[in-house]
C-alpha cells in the first residue's frame, strides 16, 4: 500500500474516531459529572453518616457491657410500636445500636438506642444499606434509580461509554511522532488549555476510572446479569451444594437482607425446617453468630413468616470478613453459612471489585485515591464542555465532519458489533449512531448536488 494511502486511511480513521469520541462524549457528558459528583460523596458515607447524625448514631462509651438484645429491641418497641425487623448491634464502642421497626403507619424506620443505658435516642426513615436518608438520596441519584428501570438502563450504557471513550481518548492522545500527547499542560489560555486540560487530566485517571467503570457494572440489569448467570454457569459464583443442602423459599437474598454479598443476592432465602413452634431468642441467635466469630457491624433480620429463618449478615471495610448467616427461627441451628473465602472466582473477584469502589477495602487511602479519580471526571467533563462551547459555529453543534473514505465507517462499524458482544446497550447506541451516520453520508451528496 503506498505511503499516501496508508497516511489518508489513517488520517480517516483518526476523524471517525474523533468523531464518535466527541459525540458520545457530549452525549454522557451530564451523566459522567453526576456520577462522580455522587460517588465522590458517598464514599464518604460513613463519615458524614456520623458527623450529620452525631445524636443519634454517636454514644459516650462506657466500662459496663451492653444491654442484652431483647432488652434493647424492647426498649425501641415501646418507644416506637411496630413489628421489629432488624437489629444491629453497636459495631464499635461509641455507636448506638440500631433497631429496625415496621410502624403501625406502614413506614420502617431506624430506632437508636444507647446500648450501655437503653435510652432511645431517636428514630430516622429506613434507609437500608446507606445508612440515612440523606445518603439514600445520594445513593439513588447516582444509580439514576429515581426515574426506575430506565436510570438503570443510562447508567450501565454511560458505564460501557465510559471504557470506549477512555480508549478512544488515549487513541486520539498517542504521539504518533507529532507535538500530540503531551503529559503536562502547555497551552496557557483559551481552547487550547481546556484541551491540554481534558487530555492530561484523562491520561493520568485513564485505569481508575475504567476500574470503577467495570467494577461498577455487576450492579447493572444487563452487563451484570449477565455476569451473573455466567459466574453461575462456570460454578464461579458460588460453589455447589450451598443453596442445595436446605429448602429454599421464593424471596430472594436482596429482597430480604440490606447487606449481603453481590454474588449471593439474587440466591433464594432457605426456609426453617418447621413450620411452626416456639421461636428461638434473638439473644441466642447473637450469641450463636457471636460465637461463629462474625465481624461487628452485623445486623441480624428477624423471620418473615413461620417459615422463615433468622440472618445475620455483614460487609465490612475489611472484606475477607464478609458473611451471611442464616439459622432456623425455631432451633437456632445453622442453615448456611458462608463469607469470601467460600466464592467462585468471579464471584471472588466481583466482591473485592465492588469493595474498592465504595472505598472501603483500604481505609482512607482508597477513598482519597477514587475522591482524586472523581474530582478527574468532573473535570474532564468540564473541560469537555467548555472545549465544545468554544469550538462550536454559531447556530450548530460543531460535530467534526464525516470522513469520506467508506473503509472507516466498515471499520467502527466492526468496532460496535464487537462492542456490542461486551457492552449489550453499548452496542445498541453504536448500531443507532451508525445508522444516523449512514443517512448523513448518503443524503450529504445530494444536498450538494441540489445546490
Amino acid at each position: 500500500m503506498p505511503d499516501t494511502t496508508r497516511q489518508a486511511g489513517s488520517s480517516a480513521l483518526y476523524r471517525a474516531v474523533w468523531r464518535w469520541h466527541f459525540i458520545a462524549g457530549l452525549l454522557i457528558l451530564p451523566f459522567v459529572f453526576i456520577i462522580a459528583l455522587t460517588g465522590g460523596i458517598y464514599l464518604f458515607k460513613d463519615e458524614i453518616n456520623n458527623a450529620a447524625y452525631r445524636d443519634l448514631r454517636i454514644v459516650a462509651p462506657a466500662d459496663t457491657a451492653p444491654l442484652a438484645a431483647s432488652q434493647i429491641t424492647a426498649n425501641a418497641l415501646a418507644a416506637h410500636p411496630g413489628v421489629l425487623k432488624a437489629y444491629q448491634p453497636a459495631p464499635t464502642a461509641d455507636r448506638a445500636a440500631e433497631v429496625n421497626i415496621l410502624g403501625e403507619d406502614g413506614l420502617k424506620n431506624s430506632i437508636f438506642v444507647n446500648p450501655y443505658t437503653g435510652d432511645v435516642l431517636g428514630s430516622l426513615w429506613d434507609a437500608g444499606a446507606s445508612g440515612t436518608p440523606a445518603m439514600y438520596v445520594v445513593r439513588k441519584l447516582h444509580s439514576l434509580e429515581y426515574v426506575g428501570w430506565v436510570g438503570n438502563r443510562i447508567i450501565e450504557a454511560v458505564a460501557g461509554w465510559m471504557v470506549l471513550l477512555t480508549a478512544t481518548g488515549i487513541y486520539l492522545w498517542w504521539p504518533r511522532g507529532k507535538k500530540l500527547g503531551t503529559a503536562t499542560i502547555k497551552a496557557t489560555k483559551g481552547r487550547p488549555w481546556w484541551r491540554d486540560l481534558h487530555a492530561v487530566t484523562g491520561i493520568y485517571s485513564a485505569a481508575f476510572i475504567v476500574f470503577l467503570a467495570m467494577t461498577g457494572l455487576p450492579w447493572s440489569s444487563v452487563w451484570g446479569g449477565y455476569f451473573y448467570d455466567s459466574a453461575y454457569a462456570l460454578g464461579l459464583g458460588m460453589p455447589d451444594g450451598y443453596w442445595s443442602k436446605t429448602p429454599q423459599s421464593t424471596v430472594l437474598t436482596a429482597e430480604a437482607l440490606d447487606r449481603t454479598p453481590w454474588i449471593m443476592e439474587q440466591q433464594p432465602m432457605p426456609i426453617s425446617g418447621a413450620t411452626s413452634g416456639v421461636p428461638a431468642g434473638l439473644d441466642q441467635i447473637v450469641a450463636t453468630v457471636e460465637g461463629l466469630g462474625i465481624a461487628p457491624g452485623y445486623a441480624v433480620n428477624m423471620p418473615s413468616g413461620e417459615a422463615g429463618v433468622f440472618s445475620a449478615s455483614v460487609y465490612p471495610d475489611d472484606i475477607t470478613q464478609e458473611r451471611v448467616i442464616h439459622l432456623d427461627q425455631y432451633t437456632g441451628d445453622v442453615l448456611y453459612d458462608a463469607g469470601l473465602g467460600d466464592l467462585g472466582a468471579l464471584g471472588w473477584a466481583a466482591e473485592w471489585g465492588v469493595s474498592i469502589h465504595m472505598g472501603q477495602a483500604w481505609g482512607l487511602a482508597n477513598q482519597i485515591v477514587l475522591l482524586l479519580v472523581c474530582v478527574a471526571m468532573m473535570v474532564m467533563s468540564v473541560a469537555a464542555g467548555v472545549m465544545w462551547w468554544k469550538r462550536r459555529p454559531a447556530g450548530a453543534l460543531g460535530t467534526p465532519q464525516i470522513p469520506t473514505d467508506w473503509r472507516i465507517p466498515r471499520t467502527v462499524l466492526l468496532i460496535a458489533v464487537a462492542a456490542g458482544i461486551f457492552f449489550p446497550l453499548v452496542g445498541l447506541t453504536l448500531i443507532v449512531l451508525a445508522a444516523v451516520e449512514c443517512v448523513i453520508y448518503l443524503t450529504e451528496p445530494r444536498r450538494a448536488r441540489a445546490s
